[in-house]
């Protein structure tokens, strides 16, 4: 195997070892935000019935095709209906009713007239007794402002797709097709650490020679936001029980995912690969990227393990290339990574690794125009900060040309 494995090449190795977990069943309310387990199949049309869509005067469109302000047609107004009844007596010819918003349409009746196009106005929860005549000023066609059955969603449609997260709107989408109970994948569990003599907890007075530990606080952002559940675990120092111990941590907490970040790079590596082949296997520890070179994925205890490099820029992009698609694979999610693409507004020289540069977007008059951050040091988290993408310098590229397009990863 190459010292520098390409990317390409990683990530379908990675891919191969990773697979959707198990459903689980839960209660609706609780599902926000969760990956769906299945397909959702309607159960039944939504909205189940025609109603009105607006406060006013359901009517037969033929009744009124010659109303207008200076010509009104006065129909009898026959009964009134409110959300959630039920009408079952007909519109007959020169009649109308009166009907609120989401009540359904009565047999006969095939538009509504709303109130401000009548001479009786009100508004719905109003103490406002029936009149026995309205003026319709206005004419209606058939079919004007009535929501049919099946307009939202038919009976035996494909509503949702499996691994769809559940935002608010779908939400909205089961409750309307009476799923209390909804099968979502099971959250992937996490285990993070740090390692290394430098660090500091975060409630730590600074030191010197030391640094606060950013990365378990970065990474575990990054695996709640895409679905999964981040359990920290103490840092592990420079010393190999000590990694061990952390490690064998790690793996009680029964995790799917170990992550470590820190301790892969040259000088500090072998206490990771130490322990990597008493308690697991070493897969592959470089890649051709930058920044992230030092990148180690394998087995811990039979989980998959990954090792990111311990500066934080470079844990972060590292992230995004590998273990995010290995998440949303356990989610059964699709990949959905927005990619856009940008010409750079400066030359931005490379050293022929595929390279993930930190840049501002900007739209100039409908063209996308990409301005590196500044410092693309490994160790400047405020790049990452003010970035709104990654653009992607393909491997080999020595310098990237002011004008020259290139693809971009966007963050936000």
């Amino acid at each position: 195997m190459s010292d520098l494995l390409s990317v390409d090449a990683a990530l379908a190795r990675i891919l191969r070892d990773f697979h959707r977990l198990s459903a689980e069943l839960m209660a609706l309310e609780t599902a926000h935000g969760r990956k769906l387990a299945d397909d959702v199949i309607a159960s039944h049309d939504l909205p189940p019935f025609a109603n009105s869509s607006m406060d006013g005067y359901a009517v037969r469109a033929q009744d009124v095709t010659t109303a207008s302000a200076d010509a009104p047609v006065r129909l009898r107004v026959s009964y009134d209906i409110p959300a959630g009844s039920a009408p079952t007596q007909p519109i007959e010819a020169g009649e109308a009713a009166r009907i609120m918003t989401g009540a359904p349409i009565p047999p006969a009746a095939d538009a509504v007239v709303p109130v401000e196009q009548t001479d009786t106005p009100w508004r719905a929860g109003d103490d406002v007794a029936l009149a026995d005549t309205v003026a319709i000023f206005k004419a209606a066609r058939s079919g004007a402002n009535v929501r049919y059955p099946g307009e939202d969603v038919r009976v035996g449609e494909r509503v949702l797709t499996a691994g769809t997260r559940i935002r608010a709107a779908e939400m909205g989408v089961l409750a309307g097709l009476g799923m209390a109970q909804v099968s979502v994948v099971r959250k992937p569990r996490v285990a993070l650490l740090s390692s290394g003599d430098e660090l500091l907890a975060v409630d730590e007075p600074l030191a010197p020679g030391k640094i606060r530990d950013m990365n378990s606080y970065t990474l575990a952002a990054l695996v709640t936001e895409l679905g999964g559940e981040a359990i920290r675990i103490p840092i592990a120092r420079d010393r190999l029980d000590d990694v061990r111990g952390r490690f064998q941590e790690a793996l009680a907490v029964q995790p799917d995912v170990v992550l470590s970040s820190a301790g892969v790079s040259a000088g500090t590596a072998d206490l990771i690969r130490i322990v990597l082949d008493e308690l697991g296997e070493v897969g592959f520890w470089k890649i051709n990227l930058r920044p992230g070179k030092p990148l180690a994925y394998g087995r811990l205890g039979g989980v998959p393990f990954f090792g990111l490099p311990g500066n934080p820029v470079s844990a972060m992009v590292t992230f995004d290339v590998f273990v995010r698609p290995a998440l949303l694979k356990l989610l059964g999610a699709p990949d959905v990574a927005q990619i856009t693409t940008a010409a750079l507004a400066e030359d931005v020289p490379s050293d022929g690794r595929r390279s993930y540069i930190r840049v501002r977007l900007r739209d100039e008059g409908g063209r996308l125009v990409a301005t590196t951050t500044g410092t693309q040091s490994s160790g400047a988290l405020s790049s990452m900060v003010m970035a709104d993408g990654l653009l992607i310098i393909p491997e080999d590229v020595m310098l990237a040309r002011a004008g020259e397009r290139y693809p971009v990863r966007v963050l936000r």
